[in-house]
């Protein structure tokens, strides 16, 4: 089988995918597809993707190098470990593994082979029940996903109230975000429910919402150099 091409492999790059335009790639189960917006080193190597597990897909028993990431965006997901509805979020630390499936169908948003380190915690969140606080100013409420201080990363849900507006700012070590719900925009653009968006390090813009919407947001991670 001819390797998977790199996807947006340059990290310096300011990346903006509308994923609600791709079409669906198969995966090498069968009864999973997905939607590559990042790829590096082929199919054993990085990689940031929208998933799509058809009714009754799975997977063999599999471990994950260096971590898997997961938010539940529709459907619900399932593992020998439990099962996750729509608005969960999961992280696995490096060397953890499972057989996935979906008995009804899912979609996911899914992080692989970015989170290395064995003394990572495993987080398992269900954002509906999750608890909120108020954002660094007026309109923005925000979901602590995953951090830890020996890591670079910060992994939030932010929720941006109809006409908020936030400062110009800069994000050392990057910034990706998709969207969930609703219209964020920038300087740059407007972005839609589905749009994933990459800013290297040291981007900045300044970012508002006229309508209101919410996001999945990590910072640091990228390379700074």
């Amino acid at each position: 089988m001819e390797e998977p091409a790199d996807i947006n492999a340059d990290l310096s790059e300011h990346v903006v995918v509308d994923t609600a335009n791709m079409q669906w790639q198969s995966s090498p189960s069968g009864t999973v597809w997905r939607k590559p917006l990042y790829r590096e080193g082929g199919e054993f190597g990085p990689v940031t993707s929208i998933v799509k597990y058809d009714a009754g897909g799975k997977f063999r028993t599999h471990s994950h190098p260096e971590g898997e990431e997961i938010l539940v965006l529709s459907g619900e997901f399932c593992d020998d470990h439990g099962r996750y509805p729509a608005g969960t979020y999961l992280l696995n630390p490096d060397g953890t593994q499972h057989a996935p499936y979906s008995d009804q169908g899912c979609e996911l948003f899914v992080r692989l082979r970015q989170y290395d380190g064995a003394d990572r915690k495993q987080v398992r969140i269900d954002t509906h029940s999750g608890e909120w606080h108020p954002g660094v100013m007026q309109g923005l409420s925000v979901l602590p996903l995953y951090s830890q201080s020996n890591y670079p990363e910060n992994i939030a849900l932010v929720r941006w109230q109809p006409e908020t507006y936030f400062h110009e700012h800069v994000h050392p070590g990057g910034e990706e975000i998709l969207v969930l719900e609703g219209k964020f925009e920038d300087e740059h653009g407007e972005y839609s429910q589905g749009t994933w968006i990459r800013g290297p390090h040291m981007s900045k813009h300044k970012p508002y919402s006229k309508e209101g919407c919410l996001i999945y947001v990590k910072v640091g991670g990228l390379p700074t150099s």
